[in-house]
């Protein structure tokens, strides 16, 4: 489930939005950085190892709640990281979730390991599935779907991703494994991974990855009880060619991924997806105001080459709503509901100025800036156009597109981003808190 909802839908997350960013900074400060490339200065405090605090809370989905988090940075080894963290709430929703970073297999030098597993339990929450009795003669999701055609319903929410990446010997990853930048205040001094050719045989580190996933959902409510599982492995090709992952001011990157749910042990069914997604970023000056200024462009495309639909309507073989050529939600199109459009194909452009200035207002609170280190503070006006279609057809996909524009604020504390994204759409306005920048997670 997702920390971002609609705000006219759910009115409360008004009052919450400031509170939720706060935890969302405070479970950021247990990872480490991304890529192995690890970050350092001799101006910016001591990073604490271990950090293990409680937190409160309030928003629709959890009512009041409560949590903990407990990481470890360096563990168990220097590049690496652990995390954990549960949240209950006065609502009845509650969650748990543990992951690593970066993790060395051991005999294996090149070959990482990114493990991630929660389990949860949600309450009233909305899915843009099919079985809303008022629209019995549309498919939830598509382009034409109404913004009303989904169900609502309490549901377990579970899943792991292991994934498993190779750096290749070439490019920046060529003589180093693990990388170190060094930065003054959250921006690249020195130590760029990429970003220096369009050439991945000289320039950024190229991964090999494999990442089998399960993942399991069911929706109990008044018009609907749904169980809906998958279980496969993804298989991608990933070159980053960004000379700092953090707050990327040149180059590129390119993910290349396929799919595939082979309909084995208690899947719903078997399908493929194939996708497609590259970034790309141009340093600007616009003005002394600012540290950094950088324009950045993400393109991405899906296509579920399975995807077979009767003559009654229904399809075989699809992804689910929540996986394949999905649009909405925290990565694409923020300014609509999770997963609100879903099809055979997708298409998505984005534009983003990111902007960092001079000013940084935790410099004036020496204590919490200890315990929080915020380096910088980036503003990012943004728009974004999409559509998913039946098939995959230039014509068609470039033909009556959604369309959202918006604002975020983000911060870079101890290595990782985290943000708020607000947008506009047709259908609303939308607010999104997540860890990391959009393009390429």
């Amino acid at each position: 489930m997702d920390l971002g909802k609609q705000v006219s839908e759910y009115p409360n997350l008004r009052r919450s939005v400031m509170l939720s960013f706060c935890i969302v900074i405070l479970l950021l400060l247990s990872q480490a950085s991304f890529g192995q490339e690890n970050p350092s200065s001799k101006d910016e405090a001591d990073v604490k190892p271990t950090l293990s605090v409680p937190f409160a809370f309030f928003n629709e989905n959890f009512g009041f709640a409560v949590g903990y988090v407990h990481s470890v940075f360096g563990y168990p080894q220097k590049q690496s990281a652990v995390l954990g963290t549960a949240i209950a709430g006065t609502k009845g929703s509650g969650m748990g979730f543990i992951m690593g970073r970066d993790i060395q297999m051991p005999g294996i030098k090149r070959l990482f390991f990114d493990p991630i597993v929660s389990v949860g339990y949600f309450k009233d929450f909305d899915a843009f599935i099919d079985g809303n009795p008022s629209f019995t003669g549309q498919r939830s999701g598509t382009n034409e779907s109404d913004e009303d055609n989904f169900v609502e319903g309490d549901g377990w929410d579970s899943f792991f991703r292991l994934k498993f990446k190779y750096l290749l010997p070439m490019g920046h990853g060529k003589d180093r494994i693990i990388h170190t930048y060094k930065t003054d205040k959250g921006l690249l001094k020195s130590g760029a991974t990429g970003g220096t050719s369009w050439n991945p045989l000289d320039s950024g580190r190229t991964y090999l990855e494999l990442r089998p996933f399960y993942r399991s959902q069911t929706i109990d409510g008044d018009n609907i009880e749904k169980d809906q599982r998958t279980n496969g492995t993804d298989f991608s090709i990933f070159w980053d060619n960004k000379d700092f992952s953090a707050s990327p001011s040149k180059g590129n990157s390119l993910n290349l991924k396929v799919s595939r749910d082979f309909g084995w042990a208690d899947s719903s069914d078997s399908w493929t997806n194939v996708q497609g997604e590259f970034d790309v970023y141009f340093p600007l000056k616009l003005s002394d105001a600012f540290r950094q200024e950088v324009l950045a462009f993400d393109f991405w495309t899906s296509y579920s080459t399975t995807w077979e639909e009767q003559s009654d309507g229904t399809v075989d073989n699809r992804p689910p709503a929540y996986t394949g050529a999905t649009l909405g939600g925290l990565w694409r199109m923020r300014g609509y509901p999770t997963q609100r459009f879903s099809d055979k194909a997708a298409i998505y452009y984005a534009a983003e100025l990111r902007l960092i200035p001079h000013w940084n207002p935790f410099n004036q609170w020496p204590r919490i800036q200890k315990r929080v280190g915020i380096q910088w503070i980036q503003f990012v006006p943004f728009v974004e156009v999409g559509r998913v279609a039946s098939s995959w057809n230039m014509d068609e996909l470039h033909s009556d597109m959604k369309w959202d524009a918006g604002i975020g604020i983000r911060v870079l504390a101890k290595g990782l981003v985290a943000r708020i994204d607000t947008a506009v759409s047709e259908e609303g306005f939308g607010v999104q808190m997540m860890v990391s920048q959009p393009f390429q997670f």
